[in-house]
């Protein structure tokens, strides 16, 4: 009997909507002549998933009886009975009653597609069994039912059923998922914008690595070798060299310029051992690895080249980094071209990139002008050529001489002189010329045997033959010449080039230039000093026991080089590069002066409102504890009810300045960091009930969804209730009549957090970090209500207990307050308050 086939449909989180896309599938598929059945489908209560069962055909549940209550549970018998072609399978992951066939819904599963029935489920990534651990630190919950990623992963198909969070949240406060009394809780819990994202992106995340993975599956079957680019994997050749930093950078730099990009780093050991690296710089450049989100890992084989390749190739690499070779040219003239020329030969269709680092000698450093024109390996080359060449030469022609053959022998001696001009320059140049014209006289012009010119005529023509290879030979020079003036303009191009666009780039240009001009110029070590001796940036390492070249920069700065002196050319340059160093510097010190003139434009701001405020705010209770208190003092005939009624006044306005002082005096301490803080265990049902008292709220105002297993929160009891005061106080003014403000706590890790939720008009996304600065009063341009510092204070005494109070918006209007602190322990204590 052939197997059943199987189709998952996965989801971020409940209400995304694979039952209902389950659902529409078997409608197509039976309008196209599919024999489908529904095994068994959880509806949840959601009308428009139970309104898309009608006009299909369903097999009744089993009813199983479970501590007194009926419970409907597949009836794995019955469908197996009925045949069908397709049948309907919600919630893999369902744990099946006492009682059942299996304790598992996918081994039901697995039991129909060995009846060679197709089956269509539906699953969670959260109930992935490898994914339970994660999903837990996301949302703080610990999954119960699970289904083995196994059962997952052998089906056919497995297609994700996406809806970006925001839209379900939507969907949730639309009624759509849950019953209306649950929607709040679900949004302050589980349903989470930061959660959602999170969910969402683990659920694509795992489907793309098991679509790799089947990919992989099908080239090995098909015999496959080259790579398929469907995502981009960057390999780092890691050697436990010192450029392993600069090259790991790199490589995460290349991964992330494409979505989902990989990064792997690999260290190829040899059988022997005997080219192993040092293990700390390995574990130091592993741990890199990890932080970069990377891969380490280590191979062993013989052909370093060819094992770096073939474990790109098996990674279905794109993108292959690599050092500079760390030898000099000297070492790969006789050692051949190395490593790196061998992985780009055998690289096939992934791309090399060969990094430089300063472990790579002077592959920076400007090409020198001084010296000759040609280097010593052409000139060697050409005397080379003369003395191999001319014997051969001379062999061949002797060997072939006639009468008539003088002039080809002459031209072929002279050929023999203009190629080792063109390559060794005018001294090999002389000597083949010298060389070649003895020959020939000796050789081919009577008489034979001797160096005796008889004929005037033959002297002039050596004359002739030699100046010949000479002007040939200065042609050959000034080329030269002109060449390596051009590849040394071009490389001080380059240098000015990099010179100015690290200026460009601000706080890093000192950096950038001390670096690019120990390379440029074949430092050693180079280092920027201040007049105090402090280190504004330094690259490479100083030489031991030398005095190091000091080069004033500016008025304020001084250039350590350690290494050999400079020429004249380079002197040029390197005063370029010290004018832009004296540019950069000074463009860090006018950056840094004008941060200092921000803050102190924001602190005149600040002064300004606050003298503004106080002008107001301050003078109005004030004015009446004044003229409450003159008013008492200046009659002796009041009446007992005037004078309760001018004590209660004064009372009032006394507490009124009381509390603005009191705001003032802790705004000042905020901002100056000097906020006393006693952190210690406090119970927040406690603190919200403490908070609702000294407001006056009672039920009709607030509404309590208190967490009674939630720990104690590490916090300042004064000054958290300070914060809830503030806020609770907020969301009860915006609140419109007939609605109450929302309080709920929960647990998120290791994080409490809670949230006042109010259904007011909201504050507009680009307000709601301004509400946050002193003395803003959203909404409102009412001066009673004080100085507008409260969100302020709550935010600052918030971040001074370690937490954080941020904003969000209500699910259909209003504003929701967060506010989050850390759990002091696993202990529970119960909050004591009801709804």
């Amino acid at each position: 009997m052939t197997r059943g086939r199987l189709r998952v449909l996965l989801g971020a989180a409940p209400g995304v909507g694979k039952t209902y896309e389950m659902l529409a599938d078997a409608h197509r598929l039976s309008a196209a002549g599919h024999d489908v059945v529904v095994a068994v489908v959880e509806t949840h209560g959601r009308t428009a998933t139970a309104a898309q069962t009608v006009g299909l055909e369903r097999v009744p549940l089993r009813t199983v009886m479970h501590r007194g209550v009926a419970l409907g549970e597949l009836d794995l018998e019955a469908v197996i009975a009925r045949a069908p072609q397709i049948a309907l399978v919600d919630e893999l992951a369902h744990t099946n009653a006492p009682g059942s066939t299996n304790e598992k819904r996918w081994q039901d599963v697995e039991a129909l597609l060995d009846a060679g029935i197709d089956v269509i489920t539906t699953v969670n990534v959260q109930h992935i069994e490898s994914l339970g651990g994660v999903v837990e630190q996301i949302t703080g919950i610990a999954q119960q039912e699970t289904v083995p990623d196994a059962a997952v992963r052998a089906a056919d198909d497995i297609e994700v059923v996406d809806l970006a969070p925001q839209s379900l949240r939507d969907r949730l406060s639309a009624g759509s998922v849950y019953p209306a009394e649950r929607v709040d809780a679900a949004l302050s819990n589980y349903f989470r914008l930061g959660n959602l994202t999170a969910l969402r992106e683990l659920a694509l995340l795992w489907l793309a690595d098991e679509v790799d993975s089947a990919l992989r599956r099908y080239r090995d079957e098909h015999g496959i070798a080259s790579t398929w680019q469907a995502r981009e994997r960057v390999v780092v050749a890691l050697t436990g060299g010192p450029e392993g930093e600069t090259m790991l950078r790199r490589g995460a730099r290349i991964a992330a310029r494409s979505a989902g990009g990989e990064l792997l780093a690999v260290h190829v050991l040899t059988q022997d051992g005997l080219r192993g690296s040092p293990p700390g710089a390995l574990s130091a450049q592993q741990r890199l690895v990890s932080a970069l989100g990377g891969s380490y890992h280590q191979i062993v084989g013989d052909d370093v080249a060819e094992s770096l390749v073939e474990f790109a190739q098996t990674s279905d690499a794109t993108q292959l980094v690599i050092g500079v070779s760390r030898r000099s040219r000297l070492a790969a003239v006789f050692t051949g071209p190395g490593i790196g020329a061998e992985v780009i030969r055998r690289s096939g269709d992934i791309d090399v990139h060969t990094v430089s680092h300063s472990a790579a000698g002077a592959h920076a450093a400007l090409p020198r002008i001084t010296g000759g024109p040609l280097g010593w390996r052409r000139q060697a080359l050409g005397l080379a050529i003369a003395l191999v060449g001319g014997p051969l030469l001379s062999w061949l022609l002797y060997s072939f001489r006639s009468p008539a053959s003088i002039t080809s022998d002459v031209l072929a001696y002279q050929l023999l002189v203009v190629v080792v001009a063109l390559i060794g320059g005018i001294r090999p140049a002389l000597f083949a010329a010298v060389l070649s014209g003895l020959t020939l006289d000796f050789l081919f012009v009577e008489p034979l045997f001797t160096v005796t010119i008889a004929d005037p005529l033959h002297t002039l023509a050596l004359v002739m033959y030699v100046v010949s290879a000479v002007l040939v030979s200065i042609v050959v020079d000034q080329a030269a010449r002109r060449a390596r003036t051009a590849r040394r303009a071009s490389a001080e191009a380059e240098l000015l080039a990099a010179v100015a666009s690290s200026v460009l780039r601000g706080d890093s240009a000192p950096l950038a230039l001390v670096s690019r001009a120990r390379e440029a110029f074949g430092f050693s070590g180079v280092r920027l000093l201040d007049h105090d001796g402090r280190v504004l940036a330094t690259d490479g390492e100083p030489l031991p026991d030398t005095a190091p070249e000091l080069v004033p920069v500016g008025a304020r700065a001084v250039l350590e080089l350690h290494g050999s002196a400079l020429d004249a050319p380079a002197r040029r340059l390197l005063d370029a590069i010290v004018a832009q160093l004296a540019a950069a510097i000074e463009h860090t010190d006018l950056t840094a002066t004008a941060r200092r003139a921000d803050v102190l434009a924001e602190t005149d701001r600040v002064r300004s409102a606050l003298l503004s405020a106080i002008s107001h705010d301050l003078r109005r209770p004030l004015a009446a504890a004044m003229a409450a208190v003159g008013g008492l003092r200046g009659s002796t005939r009041l009446s007992p009810t005037d004078r309760a009624e001018l004590l209660e006044t004064a009372d009032e306005s006394l507490g009124t300045l009381s509390k603005l002082v009191t705001d003032l005096l802790d705004a000042s301490r905020v901002e100056a960091g000097v906020l006393a803080v006693s952190l210690t265990d406090v119970d927040a049902g406690a603190a919200v009930v403490s908070a609702l008292d000294e407001l006056g709220f009672g039920p009709d105002d607030v509404e309590l969804g208190l967490d009674p297993a939630l720990p104690a929160l590490r916090a300042d009891p004064v000054l958290l209730q300070r914060v809830l005061v503030n806020v609770l106080a907020n969301a009860h003014r915006h609140t419109p009549p007939g609605s109450r403000v929302l309080v709920t706590t929960s647990r998120l890790g290791e994080t409490a957090e809670i949230r006042i939720v109010d259904r007011g008009e909201g504050v507009p996304l680009e307000r709601q970090q301004s509400m946050f600065a002193p003395f803003q009063r959203e909404g409102d341009h009412d001066n009673t209500v004080g100085l507008g510092l409260g969100l302020a204070l709550s935010r600052g005494f918030t971040e001074g207990m370690s937490g954080s109070l941020s904003p969000e918006d209500t699910p259909g209007g209003g504003l929701t307050m967060v506010i989050a602190l850390p759990v002091a322990s696993d202990t529970t204590h119960p909050t004591g308050a009801d709804a």
